[in-house]
């Protein structure tokens, strides 16, 4: 299996970034993990808020432990909360199932990472990471 490299993670933060400031969006704060939910890359606009990465990663958490956008692990959460209770306790708290992250796929669709932004609604924190995916050159779902 082919991870992601770190050419790759930083282009997909600053494609997502850049995005952000022409949304002009409130600070932002982006990480892109490898498949094993480890940080690859990170970056945090100044006047982001304190805990930006950790709930960036908890992001990119909750996606790559349910294979898919983490809006739709937020969704699993509402319709069936004492499954998500448990998988966040089972994940030592790391899962934090709120939309803004998707995961990130070689070109052979083989998942090799993820990507979490938070800073903005949950919406366009989404849209972001996947502008920053396809900028990349890669896919997501």
């Amino acid at each position: 299996m082919n991870g992601i490299n770190l050419a790759q993670a930083e282009a997909v933060i600053d494609a997502a970034l850049a995005a952000g400031l022409e949304r002009k969006t409130r600070p932002l704060a982006i990480v892109v993990t490898d498949a094993g939910g480890h940080v690859k890359a990170f970056k945090k606009q100044d006047g982001a808020s304190n805990l930006r990465l950790e709930m960036a990663v908890g992001k990119t958490c909750a996606s790559l432990a349910l294979g898919r956008a983490s809006s739709l692990v937020r969704q699993r959460a509402e319709e069936r909360p004492l499954f998500m209770d448990y998988l966040i306790r089972a994940s030592d708290g790391k899962i934090f199932p709120e939309g803004g992250a998707v995961l990130i796929r070689s070109i052979d669709g083989e998942v090799i990472g993820a990507v979490g932004v938070t800073g903005d609604t949950q919406e366009t924190d989404e849209e972001l990471a996947i502008v920053g995916v396809a900028a990349a050159g890669l896919k997501t779902d």
